[in-house]
Formats: C-alpha cells, structure tokens, sequence
C-alpha cells in the first residue's frame, strides 16, 4: 500500500505540473519529484540519442551547431565532451561560455535541451576518464590533439510524448529545470 501511496501521489503531482503548464505556461519545476522525473526522463533521452548537438557562438555572434559524442552526465547533470584544442569551437568557448546541447528523441517527437556553462579542460587525469577508444583514430596524439569541454548545466528542458512530458498546448512552452 505504501508504494501505491507513493505512487499516486507523484502521478498527482504530476498531473497538477503538467495542468499548471497547460493554464499558466512555462513553469519552472521546484518540486522535487517533478524535478527527479524530468531529470529521469532527460536521462532516457540522452541515453538513446547517442549524439547531441553542440552550439556556440562564433566571431559575428551567429549560432553554430556541430554533432558531438557526448558523455553521459553526472549526477549533477555535468557533460563532457572531448574535441581538438585548435577546433573553432574551443576558441568561441573561451570568448564565451555560455552554450547549449539538445539532444533530439530518436524513437519520438521530444527532445532535451541543456543550456549552461562551457570550459575547456586540459587536465590529464579528466582526459583519462573522458576517454573513447573510439576516438583513437580522430586524436592521434592525445596530448596535444585532445582536450575536453565541460558543461555545467544552468537549465534542462525535457519534452517526451511518450513519457507523457509535455508543455503548454497553446505556446508550446516546456517543462524546465534551472540549477
């Protein structure tokens, strides 16, 4: 009985989330079983999409997309990236950090977008954790052709259909998450 209590009671916090969404717009998520559900389903999506889409800002402050191969996050919603130092990306980073990856749902209309804070790490004990042996043939030399991107995520906005994540039906606003 005490996990169907559990149970009902996160599907009602839910359903009030998504009716709240649907009457006032975009409503940033404080409740923490909303918050850990977004988080679950964002996670579901990642995991599936295998390749994100990085974007920065270039020299005339235009957007630019490029596809990665991403890390999973961390706990605290932290991805690594891992790039060529001489990349046009690191050097729009280190005139300004603030980017964003979405990740787009490869089985279903919905998506996830983090927004957040980029720097470039060239830490070699980092380098040895966020590794790909994949990537062997991309940085040959990995001291001086590999270097990492951390994102620290400043929001996270979730859309799943099928998860039953939603926004509001008439602005199309989506349930977010600002850390």
């Amino acid at each position: 009985m005490k996990h169907f209590n559990t149970g009902f009671r996160l599907l009602l916090s839910i359903i009030l989330f998504i009716t709240l969404t649907q009457v006032y717009g975009q409503v940033s998520v404080k409740n923490d079983s909303i918050a850990n559900r977004l988080k679950t389903v964002a996670i579901k999506i990642i995991s599936s999409a295998r390749y994100c889409a990085l974007v920065t800002i270039d020299q005339q402050g235009k957007p630019m997309a490029r596809t990665m191969d991403p890390f999973l996050p961390d706990s605290n919603f932290v991805i690594w990236l891992g790039t060529n130092p001489r990349s046009r990306k690191v050097q729009e980073i280190k005139k300004n950090q603030g980017v964003c990856l979405y990740y787009p749902d490869p089985s279903a209309g919905g998506y996830v977008v983090i927004q957040g804070k980029a720097i470039i790490v060239n830490d070699e004990t980092e380098k040895m954790i966020h590794w790909k042996n994949e990537w062997s043939a991309f940085y040959k030399n990995r001291d001086k052709d590999f270097i990492l991107i951390k994102v620290s995520p400043t929001r996270l906005e979730v859309l799943s259909y099928k998860d039953g994540v939603t926004g509001n039906s008439i602005t199309l606003e989506v349930p977010f998450i600002n850390f």
